[in-house]
């Protein structure tokens, strides 16, 4: 399996997907930084939103403990405290998608980012919450890409 195969088939498994992915399935966006560039301006993008970065895991690691070539790869996790634990609350359903996580990997001298569209957040909560929050997460999470997107 080539890396570019690998890296994007880990970023599903990583997020969490469970049905079959179309085009509106996810948010996705290539920037020209450099990986430790685009990182920093995800970071202070998100921050900028009013979200916290709960933890950052490295996967590039373990990927090379298995003994695949790979960059840089991280799996940022965001939110605002106050709304996980409405949502742990009024969704249980929920709990395992929680908080939000973005992708964000090298793929040669551009970083990619990728996470789930918040709209399918909606769907598993089924009616639980209103799905204009969701809409409002998928805008911020828009205009973060966009953020790291067009920072140069």
């Amino acid at each position: 399996m080539k890396l570019h195969q690998l890296t994007g088939f880990l970023a599903w498994v990583v997020l969490f997907v469970t049905q079959s992915v179309h085009a509106e399935d996810i948010i996705m966006t290539r920037s020209v930084l450099a990986f430790p560039e685009a990182m920093l301006v995800l970071q202070e993008s998100i921050a900028a939103h009013g979200y916290t970065v709960s933890r950052v895991q490295r996967i590039d690691v373990g990927l090379t403990g298995k003994g695949y070539q790979t960059d840089k790869y991280r799996i940022v996790f965001a939110a605002k405290l106050d709304e996980i634990r409405m949502l742990t609350e009024r969704a249980p359903q929920l709990v395992p998608y929680l908080p939000p996580k973005i992708s964000i990997f090298a793929e040669g001298e551009q970083t990619v980012l990728v996470t789930i569209n918040p709209e399918r957040y909606g769907i598993i909560a089924d009616g639980a919450v209103d799905p204009v929050f969701f809409k409002r997460w998928e805008s911020d999470l828009r205009s973060i890409f966009h953020d790291v997107n067009s920072a140069r």
